[in-house]
């Protein structure tokens, strides 16, 4: 789907086994045990109760599919959207987390809905069925991340299993970052998020990603840039020479240091010279999930060469 980078926590259904943070994805069941019914608040403020564990679980959210399976909920999912790609083992079907339909989705006989976004009045629909849904919108930051995660937990009765990964995560993020020097100067990044230069500023899950790395996005100084996701021009990317780029769009538009090296003018950024042109998968760099650890270590060691050769 074109425009893809909306994905990332702007208009779209979102969304782990956390492989690259060491937690398992098994689809075991847990031997947690939970008291129910719980009360879930919200970003929104609204309120949850799930009266008990659910066991069939439908997932409308990529995002929320990896971060169920990352901790051991797994098991109880029944049914995932059709966005839902990883793990591999997730329960893909035709449903869509842009436009519910329903009765689809009741079909399934789900004791509770996770979703990114009260899309097409869906919450409004399955209460009227007396199914509860759970929304975990767009994080914009790590903090919403570990709180969704640990909202999850407590949903499905894996509120230990939910605060470890949190734990885990915390840790690998902060060796990631203890593992680099400390830059002679702030290094510029440009995050593509498609071929058109749609762009993610500091404001954005990802954005504060990098700023973890110490990073400094040139998506931010873009005359009347929109808040979270500009697009920019090539006139302005190329005068602005950022030292890393970051290519969240290898899958949908096919882009590589190859394409960006033969577009007009780029040849000259200091980035497309040192070949660091980093290619990410478009899935985990578009969700805020786990996975973020994983995609961190991929971008780490080209901001720990670029900072020893400015040294």
């Amino acid at each position: 789907m074109r425009k893809h980078h909306i994905r990332w926590p702007g208009l779209a259904a979102i969304a782990i086994v956390l492989t690259a943070c060491g937690a398992a994805s098994s689809s075991t069941p847990s031997s947690t045990t939970a008291a129910f019914p719980v009360t879930i608040t919200e970003t929104s403020g609204a309120t949850v109760t799930i009266s008990k564990q659910p066991q069939q679980i439908v997932s409308l959210s990529p995002t929320a599919t990896e971060m169920l399976f990352a901790i051991n909920a797994g098991h109880q999912v029944i049914a995932v959207d059709d966005q839902s790609n990883y793990p591999a083992d997730a329960p893909m079907t035709k449903l869509s987390g842009f436009q519910p339909n329903i009765e689809a989705i009741a079909a399934y006989k789900p004791d509770l809905v996770v979703a990114s976004d009260d899309n097409g009045g869906l919450v409004h629909g399955l209460a009227a069925l007396n199914i509860p849904v759970l929304v975990e919108p767009a994080a914009k930051n790590l903090v919403d991340s570990y709180k969704q995660i640990a909202q999850l937990g407590v949903a499905t009765g894996h509120a230990a299993e939910a605060s470890a990964l949190e734990k885990k995560m915390r840790a690998d993020l902060a060796a990631i970052t203890a593992s680099l020097p400390k830059p002679a100067k702030a290094l510029k990044v440009y995050h593509e998020l498609d071929d058109t230069y749609y762009s993610a500023t500091s404001a954005t899950f990802i954005g504060q990603v990098y700023g973890l790395l110490g990073l400094k996005n040139i998506a931010d100084g873009a005359t009347a840039a929109a808040p979270d996701y500009p697009q920019l021009s090539a006139e302005y990317i190329v005068s602005s020479n950022p030292d890393l780029i970051v290519l969240a769009d290898t899958k949908c538009c096919h882009q590589t240091l190859a394409t960006v090296a033969a577009r007009p003018g780029w040849s000259s950024i200091g980035a497309v010279k040192s070949g660091q042109v980093v290619g990410a998968d478009d899935d985990i760099a578009s969700r805020w999930g786990p996975r973020v650890v994983e995609f961190l270590r991929a971008i780490a060691p080209h901001v720990k060469q670029l900072e020893l050769q400015a040294a």
